[in-house]
């Protein structure tokens, strides 16, 4: 049933797949090996398969940090998803320098296996923290909507993000620095505050504030998604003959990272836009 899904939607133009949480083992191999035999690379927001199941198998990235692993989950079932709660509370409870969770990052690493950080969306569950950037591009009533569930959603005492978010930011960093290809995202989903291009901002900035320099976190944003696309000889960075895809900035994100709100001029293939 996968592979001919995936030739199905391959025929029809698809040129990447997705695999989601409830995915067997059986699935994803051959998911991984029709989409990979028609040149599509395949990432996931896994839970019943864990990372490193995942990377044996020769999945090309993970999504959404480690928020997503699963891997250490007491008596976890194979090929069963045991919530995305009992994972986000497993990987609460980790030592992030420990041999066994650095043996992951190790392994994801020898696997090639890159890594997509959205730290903008789980952002939204921690206590303290600013309500996201560029609410006021919404529509008003999806903006009231958005700011009722957030306000209310904040004060859970028995969220474990306090505790989780610092210490999926280090592992995001501890990978980056094994030589792992870290990327980007934003997860805008169904929540509805994580806003197309403000949150690509703050996702700079949240990677800095997880210890990466101004241009590590740069890097991870631009150059390390156009690799991973293997479209790092066309966009990504600044070079001749590249396409001309520029943000003209007015100010110095090298030195501080906030500056990448302060857009003075946007360039797509060469075209400027005044924002």
């Amino acid at each position: 049933d996968a592979r001919r899904m995936i030739a199905f939607w391959n025929d029809a133009g698809a040129t990447s797949l997705k695999a989601y949480m409830h995915i067997t083992r059986d699935e994803l191999k051959a998911s991984l090996e029709e989409g990979h035999k028609r040149g599509m690379k395949l990432t996931g927001h896994l839970c019943s398969v864990t990372y490193r199941e995942a990377a044996a198998l020769g999945i090309d990235n993970l999504e959404h940090g480690f928020f997503a692993s699963t891997d250490f989950v007491a008596d976890k079932k194979p090929d069963v998803c045991p919530g995305q709660g009992v994972g986000q509370a497993s990987m609460a409870a980790i030592d992030p320098k420990s041999d066994t969770v650095q043996s992951l990052i190790k392994y994801l690493v020898s696997r090639r296996v890159a890594v997509t950080s959205t730290q903008t969306v789980f952002e939204l569950g921690v206590p303290g923290r600013p309500m996201p950037p560029g609410l006021e591009v919404l529509d008003p009533l999806l903006r009231e909507q958005f700011e009722q569930r957030y306000s209310a959603a904040r004060p859970n005492a028995r969220s474990v993000m306090p505790t989780l978010f610092p210490k999926m930011q280090k592992l995001e960093v501890d990978f980056f620095r094994a030589g792992g290809l870290l990327i980007a995202g934003t997860d805008p989903t169904g929540g509805g505050g994580v806003v197309a291009g403000f949150s690509d901002q703050r996702e700079l900035e949240l990677l800095v504030e997880s210890g990466l320099t101004p241009l590590e976190a740069i890097k991870v944003c631009t150059m390390n998604g156009a690799t991973f696309l293997g479209r790092a000889d066309k966009v990504g960075s600044i070079a001749a003959g590249k396409q001309a895809d520029l943000v003209v900035i007015d100010g110095n994100p090298s030195a501080s990272i906030s500056d990448v709100r302060k857009v003075n001029m946007v360039f797509k293939q060469g075209v400027g836009y005044d924002p």
